[in-house]
């Protein structure tokens, strides 16, 4: 029973995630100790069913009722209490760094120069994305009203390609939807669902991209797995990459999209919420 409700906050924790521009799902899930289960229940889900479905359903449950509960208040915090919740984010991240340098402590692999590029190429995808809205135009006019078969066959492909960023540590699924302008159309719909606003239009569109995050979650999943299996090192080199970057990308990504002025009282507020997070993240990692 413990157990499930610690996969629960977990699986809770990475639906924020997945909720921000800029923070990932996929990072938190290594940080918090879960990712190499995770994709290897949703790679071989069939394969061992009872096993995994008691993995994934309090993780699937925690992400749900986070999306579900926290589209408002995420949007909320972030508007009204920006530097502290960036901060609490950066503060996850942290926590999980010793986990992931305890997974390549003591490797003894020679392919020193591979796992540098390795973390050069993932680290600068993560600081690119961050700072992709500032070199590219995001003003997509997108719409949900009238869809036609097109529309719909669209949004499947965007549940697919934003799946596939979620799974991806350091990449950011919500900033992805930002940038190709499906981001605010898709928070709104699930905030209408949620107060059952239009509930047979909203519902189908949130079905056809979830399906369209199922098949791309599977598909990621799979390619992961295999390459912690063949590649451990370099694998999770590439992932240190995107950690770190992430710390960074995390600021720039929200900051960019919200103007933000502080005071030394919020930034001591922020600074506590850093260590809120940071402890938060390394004790859920220890589980």
């Amino acid at each position: 029973m413990i157990k499930n409700i610690i996969l629960f906050i977990k699986g809770f924790i990475m639906g924020i995630a997945n909720i921000i521009p800029g923070v990932s799902g996929g990072t938190l899930a290594i940080i918090l100790g879960i990712y190499e289960d995770f994709i290897g229940a949703l790679s071989h889900f069939f394969k061992n069913f009872k096993k995994n479905l008691k993995f994934i359903l309090p993780v699937g449950l925690g992400m749900l009722a986070s999306i579900a509960t926290m589209s408002n208040v995420i949007d909320y915090s972030l508007n009204h209490y920006t530097l502290a919740t960036v901060l609490f984010f950066v503060g996850l991240v942290l926590g999980g760094i010793p986990l992931l340098l305890n997974k390549v402590k003591g490797k003894k692999d020679s392919k020193v120069v591979s796992n540098v590029i390795a973390f050069l190429i993932t680290f600068s995808i993560v600081i690119f994305m961050a700072v992709a809205k500032l070199i590219f135009s995001t003003d997509f006019a997108v719409s949900f009203s009238g869809m036609g078969l097109i529309g719909f066959i669209l949004l499947f492909l965007v549940g697919i390609l934003a799946a596939g960023t979620m799974v991806i540590p350091g990449v950011s699924g919500s900033l992805v939807l930002m940038l190709i302008g499906y981001y605010e159309p898709v928070i709104k719909t699930i905030k209408n669902l949620v107060h059952f606003n239009n509930p047979a239009h909203n519902g189908l569109i949130i079905a056809i991209f979830g399906l369209g995050i199922l098949v791309g979650i599977v598909g990621i999943a799979r390619l992961f797995e295999y390459l912690f299996k063949k590649h451990e090192t370099v694998t999770y080199y590439g992932v240190l990459g995107f950690i770190f970057a992430s710390i960074i990308a995390i600021p720039i990504s929200t900051f960019t999209s919200i103007s933000v002025t502080f005071k030394v009282l919020e930034l001591v507020i922020g600074l506590v919420f850093l260590l809120v997070g940071t402890i938060i993240a390394y004790k859920l990692g220890e589980k």
